[in-house]
């Protein structure tokens, strides 16, 4: 069970977080692993793939590239696929989903449509194993124009030419323990609010976009990864995260509004996965085969319904 933090160790209960809050905090950050191990994964694809350094962050003594991975031979009379991870950068296996896809299905499309990665959205976050960037905000409430978090203005510079254009967008994410034990309770201290505890939701769900639904693609997506990992189910109060069911496993957000990630490239089928690593009934390898599974069912929804 989630074990809930009743008052948040940095700061003052009820006023929001200055800049000695904020160093505080990124004092207590430990480094867990490295981008470099990373990024070796990451070159070798560059054998079938055009590999691309969108941008860069340095942050103190550290220098992070940021990669991407298209289509060679790249068609602009084909669709547009887009498949983003690690937006998070604790949410391990979307990066490592991505990753997958791409070294054992990526050049099934080939031919048919243009594909783009972007496997590590966040790298000093995933070296730590955090939902926030080195200055404490979310990549994944500021995409969009002028954003002050580095990496997501990174992403929305490389998608932003594609806006309009691109047939399918899946974000991959995790939902985790630490979201409710960590990560939410830190948020709340960083801006003087009370916390609220909710549930972690037990299994796989997504996030369809409240403003542009696609319920048919959510649920074919939905149908794919029930073989492969267990789907989350509503909790005592009908909700997942506070958000009523659009269907089995799938809730909705107005996510452009909200600074999202799957609002970038405003794709006819769009969609964010949520896995949950910690469930006793799933293990991190199902959890990446999850994501890969999510990501090629939505492309063959969205090939099989462009027209």
């Amino acid at each position: 069970m989630t074990q809930h933090a009743p008052t948040y160790p940095i700061g003052t209960p009820g006023q929001p977080w200055g800049q000695p809050e904020i160093a505080a905090w990124r004092a207590g950050i430990v480094r867990q692993r490295r981008y470099e191990d990373l990024l070796a994964a990451i070159r070798p694809l560059g054998a079938d793939f055009d590999l691309i350094e969108y941008g860069a962050l340095d942050y103190e003594d550290q220098h992070f590239p940021l990669l991407a991975l298209h289509s060679r031979g790249w068609r602009d009379e084909l669709p547009v696929l887009v498949v983003t991870g690690g937006v998070h950068g604790y949410e391990t296996s979307g990066v490592l989903g991505a990753l997958q896809f791409l070294r054992e299905h990526g050049l099934e499309t080939a031919g048919r449509a243009n594909l783009l990665v972007a496997p590590c959205v966040s790298p000093w976050a995933y070296e730590r194993i955090q939902r926030w960037n080195h200055d404490a905000l979310d990549p994944n409430r500021n995409f969009r124009p002028g954003s002050p978090v580095g990496e997501s203005a990174a992403l929305f510079a490389l998608l932003a030419p594609l806006r309009g254009r691109v047939l399918m967008h899946i974000d991959l994410h995790e939902t985790t323990d630490s979201d409710e034990a960590e990560f939410r309770p830190a948020l709340a201290a960083r801006d003087g609010e009370a916390f609220e505890p909710d549930t972690v939701p037990d299994g796989f769900y997504l996030v369809d976009d409240a403003e542009r639904p696609q319920p048919a693609f959510q649920r074919a997506v939905i149908e794919a990864v029930a073989a492969v990992t267990h789907i989350a189910p509503a909790d005592a109060k009908g909700l997942i995260i506070g958000s009523p069911l659009q269907s089995p496993g799938v809730i909705s957000f107005a996510v452009a509004t909200k600074g999202l990630c799957a609002a970038i490239t405003a794709a006819r089928f769009s969609t964010t996965t949520e896995v949950y690593p910690d469930s006793p009934r799933t293990t991190p390898q199902q959890c990446v085969d999850a994501q890969v599974t999510a990501v090629r069912a939505a492309i063959a929804y969205a090939l099989a319904h462009q027209n």
